[in-house]
């Protein structure tokens, strides 16, 4: 996890804000790359060990999602940049918002992410635990 320095006095609030943000967008797409490494081993692990199609097409929807989000907050924080910029209280608003529009999905696909995992492990244990 990337970790913010300590600020600066003389850095301005919307500097610090702006560091803050382009920290946490990039934990953000670690935790996201991270998933993509572990779907691809829990998509092979479902279909040999348990071969349920509607779990394998969950995980696939999951794995596509997982790629558009990180799509999503690669752009954003390419675009991050522009929020520096902002000299109106509505556009600092628009990026605030944005921000946590983006954080909110982040969190959501997070959560989805693993309930469906524990309930693969959860599967696989209960079709195994006699063996």
């Amino acid at each position: 996890m990337k970790q913010v320095g300590r600020p600066y006095y003389h850095e301005s609030v919307n500097n610090i804000l702006s560091k803050k943000d382009k920290l946490e967008i990039g934990n953000w797409t670690d935790n996201m790359e991270l998933i993509n490494e572990e779907l691809q081993y829990l998509i092979p692990l479902e279909k040999r060990l348990l071969g349920n199609t509607s779990l394998q097409q969950r995980l696939l929807a999951l794995q596509r999602e997982n790629q558009l989000r990180l799509g999503t907050l690669y752009r954003y924080e390419r675009n991050m940049a522009n929020a520096i910029e902002c000299d109106t209280l509505e556009c600092d608003a628009y990026y605030l918002n944005t921000h946590e529009k983006n954080r909110d999905g982040y969190m959501e696909h997070l959560k989805n992410y693993s309930q469906l995992k524990l309930m693969l492990f959860s599967k696989i244990l209960d079709r195994y635990k006699n063996n």
